[in-house]
């Protein structure tokens, strides 16, 4: 399996069938749309293709305590209905409790200015009423003013002051800010309050009430998800007049869909190949049970359109490190005997299978490598048994696991740059990869077998014959003058420079003889600890050193699965995906429903 090909589809018809249209294509989940309507300044009024809407009112639904009974069927929920009325439940409860909060705060704030009944309109001819808290110390200030003035009240550090000016007094009239406390006496602001806590009350009830809706709810947010799908596509078209055009990536395998949808609603319609100034979105066509194979190659970077499908080569290359990292056979059958206790819940899906399939490979890995070193939890078989006729490696032997790490490094980061110059053979460029594979290997040749002698000069020739291959193809630039083949050289002369990066790259790759050597001497440090306390205190050492062993193993366990995905994984994202896929690409994600389907 690899890449799924695609075409450029343009569909145009009359407006009236656009909505009709996108249905479809949504029923049939096999168009990637491309904008061509022109987006919003503002990112918040571009439209979204997520649920945003349904997820905003399930949380504030989900976090009610208390809910009701929940209603299961309801052949009327309208889930679209549902969100908008529990949306603007919402806001009204916003709203009422921002207003409830403004009286708390203007009432405690007319609190010392006792009852201010304020005069009728008018009854002050053009003048209004200016208020103040002004500390007692400063009393004489008011003795200046030219404005009339009246001591409302005071308490032992506040006079509470009414000025009387027509227009709203200069902000050094006084040493303090004037008090702003509205129109409205205090005993209506308290009447309006209880009013308020009343309503607040009765919408709490229908919030409450709204959550006997909850499961329901859930069991329709696929419906919402496709809605807010349809929407965004919706949005993404082009259109003029009368007349609608929608664009998109449609697999060739699908194309005849499209074709026969396009023909029965009588709309034109335009097939294009990709050009090379385009992106095209990635789709990787692999079978369910290699699903965790996608995820893997998805998680970190999408690889380009025009790259290669690595889901595959993922599996087995994780499985190896992950091995290496954990390098131990008891800890293998941990993970298997976990994978087999959950073995039910795990098969409820395809992508879980697919899971669960990935586990299996990896606890066999694990199980394996820990066979051919000889590490069960930390101990090794005795020489003469079965088991021990079965070690080949030795992970004290510092010298022999140095150079397996670095050779997996090297062959791993051989094979990537080997898949990418076969995508791109097509470009010059891509012969500059013959030119790295040469130069690792003669690398190698060189480090295990010294200075001299004819691998030696094997290995010397091959690292000549790289570098002459590197600075020669590295460049795509176009020939149009004598002077270009002087740039590509320079261009080749330039590529040089990630020499250094390979040789680190090939070098990261001891983390797994490091990583595999600190799982295993933890391993034995805690058995050897509970041998000495065993000894050490007959009776209670015995419970002490079990639990020693316990606690011991389950933390380097831990330790281990830790390390071994996230080293494991690395080598694979960083390492691997830099030589084998360095141009990130866009995800095949197709405008379609989100409702499981029989």
């Amino acid at each position: 399996m690899s890449i799924a090909p695609v075409k450029k589809v343009t569909l145009a018809g009359p407006l009236d069938l656009k909505e009709a249209t996108l249905e479809r294509l949504q029923q049939l989940g096999s168009m990637h749309i491309v904008p061509l309507s022109e987006r919003a300044p503002e990112p918040e009024k571009n439209p979204s293709r997520e649920a945003d809407e349904a997820y905003k009112a399930l949380r504030f639904l989900s976090v009610v305590s208390g809910a009701r009974r929940q209603i299961r069927r309801d052949p009327n929920f309208d889930v679209q209905d549902f969100i908008a009325r529990t949306l603007d439940l919402k806001q009204r409860l916003r709203e009422v409790g921002d207003r409830r909060d403004f009286l708390e705060d203007r009432i405690a704030t007319l609190e010392p200015w006792g009852e201010l009944v304020f005069p009728p309109p008018g009854a002050l001819g053009k003048n209004l009423l200016w208020f103040y808290e002004l500390p007692i110390r400063q009393r004489a200030r008011l003795d200046d003013l030219d404005l009339p003035w009246e001591v409302i009240g005071q308490d032992n550090e506040t006079l509470y002051v009414a000025v009387v000016s027509p227009d709203e007094p200069p902000s050094t009239l006084l040493p303090v800010e004037r008090v702003h406390i509205g129109n409205k006496p205090r005993s209506q602001l308290i009447e309006e309050l209880e009013d308020a806590e009343i309503a607040l009350e009765a919408l709490r009830a229908d919030r409450i009430a709204l959550t006997r809706y909850l499961t329901l709810f859930r069991a329709h947010l696929s419906e919402a998800e496709s809605h807010a799908e349809l929407l965004y596509a919706m949005g993404q078209t082009r259109d003029e007049d009368r007349l609608f055009v929608v664009q998109g990536w449609v697999p060739e395998s699908d194309l005849d869909a499209v074709f026969d949808h396009a023909e029965s609603a009588g709309l034109a319609i335009l097939v294009e190949e990709a050009t090379w100034t385009e992106t095209p979105p990635t789709k990787l066509e692999q079978p369910a049970e290699r699903a965790a194979g996608v995820d893997l190659a998805m998680f970190y970077q999408v690889p380009n359109y025009r790259g290669w499908d690595p889901a595959v080569l993922l599996i087995g290359s994780f499985a190896v490190f992950f091995a290496m990292i954990v390098a131990d056979a008891g800890y293998g059958l941990v993970i298997l005997a976990g994978l087999l206790l959950g073995w039910q819940p795990l098969g409820t899906s395809p992508r879980l299978i697919a899971w669960r399939r990935m586990g299996l490979i990896l606890s066999a890995a694990t199980i394996a490598y820990g066979v051919i070193i000889g590490s069960y939890f930390g101990g090794a078989p005795p020489e003469e048994t079965l088991l021990g006729s079965l070690v080949l490696l030795s992970l004290n032997d510092f010298d022999a696991m140095m150079r397996l790490s670095i050779l997996v490094g090297a062959a791993h980061i051989i094979l990537a740059i080997a898949l990418n110059a076969r995508a791109k053979w097509h470009r010059r460029s891509a012969r500059a990869g013959l030119g790295w594979i040469a130069v690792i290997l003669g690398g190698l040749a060189l480090w295990l077998n010294g200075q001299t002698g004819p691998a030696a000069s094997i290995g010397a020739a091959l690292v000549g014959l790289g570098l002459l291959i590197i600075v020669g193809f590295s460049s795509d630039r176009p020939v149009e003058r004598p002077l270009d083949r002087a740039w590509r050289v320079l261009d080749g002369v330039m590529a040089l420079t990630g020499i250094m990066g390979g040789f680190g790259d090939v070098l990261s790759y001891m983390r797994l003889f490091a990583l595999g050597l600190a799982s295993s001497s933890l391993a034995v440090t805690f058995n050897n600890l509970a041998t000495q306390v065993y000894e050490a205190a007959p009776g209670i050492g015995l419970l002490l050193s079990l639990l020693i062993l316990l606690v011991g193993h389950v933390l380097n366990f831990t330790l281990a699965l830790l390390s071994g995905v996230v080293h494991g994984l690395r080598l694979n994202y960083i390492e691997f995906f830099k030589w084998g896929l360095p141009e990130e690409g866009v995800a095949f994600r197709p405008l379609a429903r989100r409702e499981v389907t029989e």
